[in-house]
């Protein structure tokens, strides 16, 4: 895959949306939704959304400790699956 379109939720001005809400906002405008919340999974039923989620679990969510981290969601992308999380993990967490 190439030619990937990378937002932020505050670029996108969702800052501030919570999880339902933002789920439905990414699905209607993307494929996949990369974040560092491992809590989502347990908190929404990711099968009612057409989008596939890439959980980054690190030592923490400070950018240090993600920045590692980058070119995993790229490599990712062909086995995320729609409905469903994906977690990676840092080698440090």
């Amino acid at each position: 895959m190439t030619g990937h379109e990378v937002v932020t939720a505050q670029q996108a001005g969702w800052t501030g949306v919570k999880n339902g809400a933002l789920l439905r906002l990414v699905a209607n405008a993307f494929d996949v939704f990369v974040t560092a919340d491992t809590n989502l999974a347990h908190q929404q039923n990711l099968a009612t959304h057409d989008l596939a989620i890439i959980v980054l679990r690190a030592r923490t969510n400070r950018l240090a400790d993600l920045l590692p981290m980058v070119p995993a969601p790229t490599q990712a992308l062909d086995t995320a699956k729609p409905g469903a999380a994906l977690v990676l993990h840092s080698s440090g967490s």
